[in-house]
């Protein structure tokens, strides 16, 4: 529901109505498929979407792993912006609403069955409101894009070979949580590549920077938002990460399947 909802808000729309479609496997338990379908219907109401369609299908047992969900949604855009990788432009700040990795830590713990010293709960969250709000304080977006599936890593790396130009952040910046930076060495990921679904970067003009940090800051979904670096002038599709150390490297794409896979 969040990351439907969430695709929508990244091209600036403001989500209205999503469709539902269920595959469940035979001798799947009620409670389970009740629990699932109350869930679904509390984060429509939170994120102020409606449920209107969907369809069922049934799977001989043994051939539908419990349960499998797929949504669309349809939402209105209500501005004149062009929010789009092509839009981004030399100088633009690159802003993220909150801490990164959590989700995809915390997915992972349950279907592994790992247990750390804090629990790692999910970040995952509907943040059309969010960005509804930057438009509101007119604020130039850009670009948006969710830190789905290969987190903050792939996202960059895709905005800048879509827009042929340089980013630059810094990793002391970018905000990660002690436990999951933890959990996250110990099972050998990289949080900047971990999905998260209640995260999103924003590039904005420069001029707009501090006015867009303070509308995210008063915002709950908002609250740890920062500037982790900007879009250089140099015409080429690559991310240069400065580390702790100081130390400048290029930020490439994740080689393989990053785990843990959660759509």
């Amino acid at each position: 529901m969040h990351g439907t909802v969430n695709d929508l808000a990244m091209s600036g729309a403001r989500p209205l109505y999503l469709s539902a479609g269920f595959i469940i496997e035979e001798g799947l338990p009620m409670d389970t498929l009740w629990r699932i379908v109350s869930s679904m219907q509390r984060a429509a109401a939170s994120a102020g979407v409606q449920i209107i369609t969907g369809d069922t299908k049934v799977v001989d047992k043994g051939k539908g792993d419990g349960l499998f969900i797929n949504t669309s949604g349809i939402g209105v855009v209500e501005h004149s912006l062009t929010i789009a990788p092509r839009s981004v432009r030399p100088g633009d700040a690159i802003l993220v609403n909150g801490d990164l990795g959590r989700h995809g830590m915390a997915i992972m713990a349950v279907r592994e069955g790992l247990e750390f010293e804090s629990t790692i709960e999910s970040d995952s969250a509907p943040v059309s409101g969010l960005v509804s709000e930057l438009l509101r304080a007119g604020v130039e977006i850009h670009c948006l894009r969710d830190l789905t599936r290969g987190g903050l890593t792939s996202v960059l790396n895709e905005i800048s070979e879509a827009a042929s130009l340089t980013l630059s952040v810094e990793e002391t910046l970018i905000p990660v949580r002690e436990d999951v930076r933890g959990a996250c060495e110990i099972l050998g990921l990289d949080p900047l590549q971990v999905a998260c679904e209640g995260r999103f970067a924003a590039f904005v003009p420069e001029r707009d920077a501090d006015r867009a940090l303070a509308v995210l800051a008063a915002h709950p979904l908002g609250a740890g938002a920062c500037r982790i670096g900007k879009v250089m002038e140099q015409a080429s599709a690559r991310v240069l990460l400065k580390s702790a150390m100081g130390v400048q490297r290029i930020l490439d794409m994740a080689s393989g399947e990053q785990l843990p896979r959660i759509c």
